[in-house]
């Protein structure tokens, strides 16, 4: 399960001792006033190491354009003799139209295939760019670009067994989305590529139902609940000309997931990841691709769970092939450690109770390694930092009190660009060098005409939670004009799943946020104990018990408003998608003696409902914790439901089926609830389009008639 998004995530809150207020008709037709903010610069392409082709203004008074920023001298100079789209793209590049391939080089385009109602899908080159590899109903494929020959590498392609081509489930909850189903991998030398083979035919099918023209269709997926049967999956390596074929040595009829792995440098092997359905123990191997057998390098067990990664982030192999850097939460924060290439342990390279998020690049001639971490200066922001391979020397290079979210390193990681804010602060840019020194200044969205109005600015507090073990994060935003001593309707936004909080020191600001503090609301996001801010302890908590610990946290946050005697206790209104959706649903139930109205839209009603890769992994299956289940599903609490309740769905969600919210519905009718609904036709997890527009006008509307009672001002539906 991703994060889609929330329905309202307002942090702005005190006014700032600034000149003018902006004009209400811009904030009810959601703009910004002239000049108020404006655009950051685009880091187009590193030219070398010390020379960066970025879309900037030069100056103050100069417009944006391209320009050539040399940080070695320190100039800006002149772009207009390079061709930013041939310096961008590639010189030769493949691309899907109409279903088939092109091949673009600089003499041309070329169709490359030439098949009738067949797509072809994830078009990859070669490292050494002579063959393409793609995969066409269900098939691995590749293209010799000199022999202009097609060769298919795999025959058994069929509904329910995919080569090369990801299952929904791996790609939904283990590769991720932005693999766009690809599940092959070429080895550096060109010589083999490396493919999953998935089995279906046991797994079964849930039908999405669309109701276009006259009878509608079925559209048929392969989607595993929790204690289902999963999936089955094979590893083999194939030469690109299909000459020959080897099995890694794994048992596909075991219980198990693999995750994304990573090639030798030197095509030697292949690195697994492989984690049993339990999700408590991971493995490393090296596979061979000329024999198919594995070598176990890495064993590792949880009590809770283990997270298998979506992308080759749990494992770097170092040049030359004789180290490697895993990442890995066993200690209850996620920190790196320098194994051999055998996998026995040299030394941790990090330590300590924050959480290193990504390895940004390893200089291995001065063994160096420099990561992006939250949580060592403020759990809710994110820094950069360089630390030896032996784990001494480790400095900050980022600067400030400042949320530095995304990093971008030069290729020989001798600079930096931060992109940063913090809840007061419009996002910046800057470069910085490896030692933490300001290059360059790239300039802020802060525009012109900013410092000259007065706007509300976040304020970020944490509250106790009950039993004393943990500070919550919630930021808070007071009405504008607020008085003391008067309650004001709460508007809580929330995520709310495991490891993916909502509550972060970064700027946020927009409009509709302003407007509804203008009318007088107070708005609020909250994270809970497991949302990351306090590590895998804290993430922890949720092993078998989803809905519980998110449930009590959010509640104590509440209740601490209600106590001070600003929120009014007769309109806490909560609102979410897709885990946002469940904890709206479960607030307005398990947790109505505080909250009162509630928005849920794509909602896990109950967690025999959701797949099995992402439920199991927290949950274990139903059949090994009925009583998890059953605590926490909805509808063992819909005696309890009273307030207001808005239940949204896509119909064709194949993610959060809208068959949750159907069960819902059901279960509140026959108990007379009241409640409201909507249902967006051919809607997935999340919809744009008017279809989007009428969602943010349902919200607006519920808003004001709930939690505002008054009418809408004139404009202010989209």
């Amino acid at each position: 399960m991703k994060k889609i998004f929330v329905f309202f995530l307002f942090v702005s809150s005190t006014l700032s001792a600034q000149q003018k207020k902006i004009e209400s008709n811009l904030l009810i037709a959601n703009k910004n006033p002239d000049n108020f903010l404006q655009s950051l610069p685009t880091i187009n392409k590193w030219l070398d190491n010390d020379r960066v082709l970025i879309y900037m203004k030069p100056s103050p008074s100069e417009s944006m354009k391209n320009v050539v920023l040399n940080l070695k001298s320190g100039q800006i100079e002149d772009a207009s003799n390079i061709d930013v789209s041939k310096a961008v793209n590639p010189s030769k590049k493949v691309t899907l139209k109409n279903g088939d391939l092109y091949l673009s080089t600089p003499q041309g385009e070329t169709k490359i295939t030439n098949d009738q109602d067949v797509i072809e899908k994830n078009p990859m080159f070669s490292p050494d760019s002579n063959y393409i590899a793609y995969t066409k109903n269900n098939n691995l494929f590749t293209y010799n670009i000199k022999t202009k020959r097609e060769t298919q590498l795999t025959i058994d392609g069929s509904k329910t067994t995919l080569n090369g081509f990801a299952t929904w489930l791996y790609w939904e909850e283990i590769f991720g989305r932005p693999t766009l189903f690809r599940a092959y991998w070429w080895s550096p030398d060109s010589k083999n590529i490396a493919y999953m083979r998935f089995d279906e035919s046991k797994t079964p099918m849930f039908p999405i139902y669309s109701s276009e023209g006259q009878h509608g269709f079925i559209e048929e997926t392969r989607y595993p609940k929790a204690g289902d049967p999963n999936p089955t999956a094979k590893i083999a390596f194939v030469d690109p000309d299909g000459n020959k074929t080897t099995w890694a040595d794994f048992d596909e009829n075991q219980d198990q997931y693999f995750g994304w792995p990573e090639w030798m440098s030197d095509g030697s092997g292949l690195m697994v990841q492989w984690i049993n359905r339990g999700n408590d123990n991971l493995k490393l191997f090296n596979v061979s691709p000329k024999t198919g057998k594995k070598i176990e390098l890495y064993d590792e067990k949880q009590s809770s769970w283990i997270s298998i990664d979506e992308a080759a982030e749990r494992l770097t192999v170092l040049d030359g092939g004789k180290e490697m850097i895993i990442i890995s939460d066993k200690t209850g924060w996620k920190q790196l450690y320098l194994h051999g290439i055998d996998g026995k342990l040299k030394n941790p390279i990090t330590s300590g109770k924050f959480t290193v998020t990504e390895v940004k690049g390893i200089d291995q001639k001065n063994r160096v390694l420099y990561f992006h971490a939250r949580g060592l200066e403020n759990s809710a922001r994110f820094d950069l930092y360089r630390v030896g391979l032996d784990g001494k020397n480790m400095k900050r290079l980022t600067f400030g009190n400042f949320n530095h979210r995304r990093i971008e390193a030069s290729p020989d990681l001798s600079y930096f660009v931060t992109t940063y804010s913090n809840l007061s602060t419009p996002n910046a840019m800057a470069i910085i060098d490896n030692t933490g020194k300001i290059v360059k200044d790239l300039g802020s969205a802060k525009g012109s005409e900013y410092d000259n109005y007065a706007i509300n600015i976040p304020e970020l507090v944490r509250v106790k939670s009950d039993d004393g073990k943990f500070d919550l994060p919630m930021t808070i935003v007071y009405p504008e004009n607020y008085v003391a001593g008067k309650k004001y309707p709460v508007l809580v936004s929330i995520y709310g799943g495991p490891d993916a909080g909502t509550v972060y020191d970064s700027w946020n600001w927009s409009a509709r946020s302003q407007w509804l503090s203008r009318e007088g609301i107070i708005q609020v996001a909250l994270d809970h104990r497991a949302s990351g801010h306090f590590g895998k302890e804290g993430v922890a908590y949720m092993h078998r018990n989803l809905g519980k610990w998110e449930l009590d946290d959010y509640k104590t946050m509440i209740k601490d408003l209600i106590k001070k005697g600003i929120a009014d206790p007769a309109k806490i209104a909560i609102t979410g998608f897709s885990y946002g959706g469940y904890m709206t649903c479960l607030a307005l139930t398990k947790g109505s003696d505080v909250f009162t109205h509630g928005m849920a839209g794509g909602s896990v009603t109950s967690w025999k409902l959701y797949d099995s890769a992402y439920t199991e992994r927290f949950m274990d299956t139903p059949q090994e914790n009925a009583d998890g289940y059953e605590n926490g599903g909805i509808l063992k609490y819909v005696d309890n439901y009273k307030g207001k309740l808005l239940i949204v769905h896509g119909t064709m969600d194949d993610n959060v089926h809208l068959q949750n919210s159907i069960q819902l519905i059901d279960a509140l009718q026959e108990k007379k609830k009241d409640f409201e609904m909507m249902f967006y036709p051919g809607g997935r997890h999340g919809w744009g389009g008017n279809k989007g527009l009428h969602f943010d006008n349902l919200k607006t509307q519920f808003i004001y008639k709930n939690l505002l009672e008054k009418e809408l001002p004139v404009g202010l539906l989209r």
